[in-house]
């Protein structure tokens, strides 16, 4: 085991010197990366929108509206086909799904269902079903009325082209502001993610993509006083309009469209030579320029309407034939306004309307504030457990410590070589794999002092250590990869980088710790040819302890069953603090641009805003502020309303660093999604407990872990900490760490089940914990000073995630050793030696053991 080829070493070395190479570039500013030449690597990592700010938007389609445009399609036709077959009908209309036609003669009843077979044709669909939908079902069920539904397939097929077109539309949009990098791409049947990174005006980007952009000319009815079509109905085939101004201008507008928005070639932001005021010039194509010359022909000295989503921009007067295919668009724009004005024209309409069902954005300003707070609680995490090591391992410690240097520098250069986004639980992730990556050091350099005490030489020991401890370390280590994987399949944004970082840990934890570390100690071993072990500075656990934890099992079990108790039931009576990815509403994090934030002076404003349930609370400094609104009763575009108020009521005196907003939609999603991990976590870890252990094992891991879980919801109860996806991540994470620590307790009780065949359980599992207790209590130690680095200097965003993990990594190791191997008893892991007769009776000629 410790002896290693020429060719092994160099190769090591070289994968070492790699990863340290890919992760350089983050040391250093992408100005002074641009300097150096094309060979040398300079890709970092990619931040994530809560480090560098942005906005990350979730859009839902409306199928309604597909629905709507559809049946007004089939109406049209319709009328179309029946006019052209001369069939006279009467009725035509369309309620939900279906447009019906009465046909006024029966005789022509068959000619109009032929008429109309052009619509109930299928649709060649392409990729999309690999042959045709038929989109329009015909229904002549009932004599002379004719009636066409809207299929299922029909809708899902026309919502997956929208969808495509959508994205193409919103990426062009999202382009056209400048911005760095983004993404626009589909999620699921429906929806489309954008992501813009270093955002800074996070309304405008609301603005530009969420306008359908749907652009008409049509004519202004001057026939009727348009007060007179607001009293009484407008004239068939005309509506009321109004316009963008305030107080709103209303206009009548006859139905007829001249010229669309699909007829332009190009729109452009300028200025009038005269006013000198912005306005927006456009280009027809010839379809759109032949058309728009004729109309204006026709209506010189009439009012035409240029309508944008149902509302009038403005409506000037024909003066004179317009020919020449391009005009302007004026009213009362702004630089900024005229310029979204041509980028929606340029990018085209929507298909259908695009509702905010989910919005998390962050301001730059807290983004370097978490840069910051992460690398400072980093920096304090690692030097408290370099330290520790040291202490705790002398001259092994120190070797320890190198790997674990090398153990970040592949993490760093296994994320920037992935193109992987870095986000804060992200930077969180790294700082506890420090705190785990020495647990397989610890669990290696203990076996080694055991196995030293046994008698075993110097060599021996080291080779007869690291031979043990892998199968221990493999067996933790899955585990606790099982529930990270869980956690990427089902998280979302920040929670999905956190699952990646600690992943990618979980794996170079096992390369540093028992390659490179006993390369090392190998080169060690061959240069120093040392007689003795090296002295640590301080021993924590002393060898051969022996604290009898089976003779108080009755009374832990009788604790954790009453915890465990009073955990569920205060779930059930107490509303536990869920945040709004579970509950849905809005949260906004402000800071006062001067001195110190009133809470009073903006819950007394907010109140008066009709908004619902509102919460102010002071977040971290004195002049930060947490506001959550509640959930809004009229729909997921409400809560787009919440933050438009909240921001013109407070945005004078305050930056906006954060907002989150989650629809009910959405948060309803997350919850399920929450509850299917867990679920799928512990059973993945049951089936592979239950294939490397016996059922006993497997059963007592799970009971161990659960007991684990529930403490934890317990402690949200009792601290009234906020319960949102990092939480959800921090018990998954603790489910891994659980059973990383109870696997080790079991993989000894295993070995010792093997070595002592006639020895009482009870014995067994005292001797087995107390030989895995200083790995346990020292790991424990290493893992709680990173997470406490985190919980003092990683900042309140990440507070509540980092102090459940740390109360999960208290009682992780509680349960290790007070439930978990307690249970092994009462399922019967060996029946005949653990009857009261059997405990009492002397072992290999010793004393009675005590129970």
């Amino acid at each position: 085991m410790l002896y290693f080829s020429r060719l092994k070493m160099v190769l090591i070395w070289l994968a070492v010197a790699v990863t340290v190479i890919l992760a350089a570039p983050n040391l250093f500013p992408a100005s002074t990366l641009a300097q150096l030449p094309s060979w040398v690597p300079k890709r970092q990592m990619t931040l994530g929108l809560d480090l560098q700010g942005g906005s990350h938007i979730l859009l839902q389609m409306d199928q309604n509206d597909l629905i709507k445009d559809q049946l007004e399609t089939t109406r049209d036709e319709i009328r179309t086909l029946l006019r052209e077959a001369k069939i006279q009908y009467t009725g035509l209309g369309g309620t939900g799904r279906t447009v019906q036609v009465r046909i006024s003669d029966p005789s022509q009843v068959e000619a109009a269902k032929t008429a109309l077979k052009p619509i109930t044709n299928p649709i060649a669909a392409g990729l999309f079903t690999g042959g045709s939908v038929q989109s329009m079902a015909l229904d002549d069920s009932e004599p002379g009325l004719l009636k066409l539904t809207v299929t299922d397939a029909g809708i899902k097929y026309r919502t997956s082209t929208a969808l495509s077109q959508a994205i193409e539309v919103v990426e062009r949009r999202v382009n056209a502001l400048g911005t760095t990098e983004p993404i626009v791409q589909r999620q699921g049947d429906d929806r489309i993610l954008v992501q813009v990174p270093g955002l800074q005006n996070p309304q405008r980007l609301k603005d530009i993509i969420g306008q359908t952009a749907k652009l008409t000319f049509q004519m202004v009815d001057t026939s009727v006083p348009v007060q007179d079509a607001m009293k009484n109905r407008p004239p068939p085939g005309d509506s009321v309009l109004y316009s963008q101004d305030d107080p709103p201008v209303p206009y009548l507008v006859e139905n007829r469209v001249i010229v669309s928005g699909e007829d332009l070639s190009n729109a452009t932001p300028t200025y009038n030579s005269q006013t000198n005021e912005p306005v927006v010039s456009f280009t027809f194509n010839s379809r759109g320029a032949t058309r728009f010359g004729q109309a204006t022909q026709q209506n010189v000295g009439k009012p035409f309407a240029i309508v944008l989503d149902n509302q009038v921009i403005s409506a000037p007067v024909i003066r004179e034939p317009i020919l020449g295919g391009s005009g302007q668009i004026s009213g009362s724009f702004t630089a900024e306004s005229a310029n979204d004005l041509a980028v929606l024209l340029r990018a085209g309409a929507l298909p259908a309307k695009l509702t905010i069902i989910e919005e998390r954005t962050v301001g730059p300003g807290l983004g370097q504030d978490s840069i910051h707070a992460g690398k400072v609680a980093g920096m304090i995490g690692s030097v408290l457990v370099v330290a520790f090591m040291f202490v705790a391992y002398g001259f092994l410690g120190f070797l320890a410590n190198v790997a674990l240097a090398v153990h970040v520098a592949m993490i760093v250069g296994a994320l920037s070589l992935l193109g992987a986004t870095l986000t804060l639980p992200g930077i969180a992730g790294i700082v506890l794999t420090i705190g785990m990556a020495v647990d397989s050091n610890v669990l290696i350099y203990e076996r080694i002092r055991e196995e030293r005490r046994n008698g075993r030489s110097v060599i021996q020991a080291i080779d007869t250590g690291f031979s043990k401890a892998l199968a221990t370390i493999v067996d933790s280590n899955v585990t606790s990869l099982i529930a990270t994987v869980v956690l990427f399949w089902l998280g979302t944004g920040p929670v999905k980088g956190f699952a990646i970082t600690y992943a990618i840990g979980i794996l170079t934890t096992v390369f540093t710790a028992f390659t490179f570390t006993r390369m090392l100690v190998a080169i060690w071993l061959r240069r120093a040819r040392p007689k003795e072990l090296p002295r640590a500075p301080v021993t924590f656990i002393p060898p051969g302890t022996k604290i009898p934890f089976m003779g108080i099992r009755r009374w832990t079990f009788a604790l954790s069953s009453l915890l465990s108790i009073l955990s569920v039931v205060g779930f059930l009576t107490v509303d536990i603090n869920y945040g709004i990815d579970f509950k849905g509403g809005s949260m906004i994090e402000v800071q006062a641009k001067q001195g110190n934030a009133d809470l009073a002076d903006i819950r007394g404003r907010l109140s008066e805003l009709n908004i619902g349930e509102i919460q102010v609370q002071q977040f971290g400094q004195p002049n930060d502020v947490l506001i959550r609104v509640g959930t809004q009763d009229a729909g997921e575009n409400a809560e787009q309303t919440v933050i438009d108020k909240v921001r013109g009521e407070l945005q004078d005196q305050y930056d906006f660093r954060r907002v989150e907003v989650v629809g009910p939609t959405v948060s309803g999603e997350l919850a399920k999604q929450g509850t299917i991990a867990m679920l799928i976590a512990l059973v993945g870890i049951l089936l592979y407990v239950w294939f490397r252990f016996e059922w006993q094992f497997a059963v007592g891991a799970i009971v161990a872990t659960v007991h684990d879980v529930v403490m934890t919801i317990g402690f949200f109860v009792i601290s009234g900490l906020e319960f949102n996806q990092s939480s959800l991540a921090a018990i998954l994470t603790i489910i891994g760490y659980s059973l990383n620590d109870t696997i080790v307790v079991y993989d000894r009780v295993r070995e010792d089940l093997r070595k002592y065949k006639k020895m009482p359980l009870p014995q067994l599992l005292n001797n087995a914990i107390n030989e895995t207790l200083s790995r346990t209590t020292l790991t424990s130690v290493t893992t709680s000073l990173a997470l406490l680095a985190l919980v003092l200097f990683g900042g309140e965003v990440i507070r509540s995630f980092t102090l459940a993990m740390l109360f999960g990594v208290v009682f992780g190791t509680y349960s290790s050793i007070f439930i978990a191997a307690p249970l092994l008893i009462l399922f019967k892991l060996r029946p005949q030696a653990t009857t009261a007769e059997e405990e009492k009776k002397p072992v290999n000629g010793g004393k009675a053991v005590a129970t």
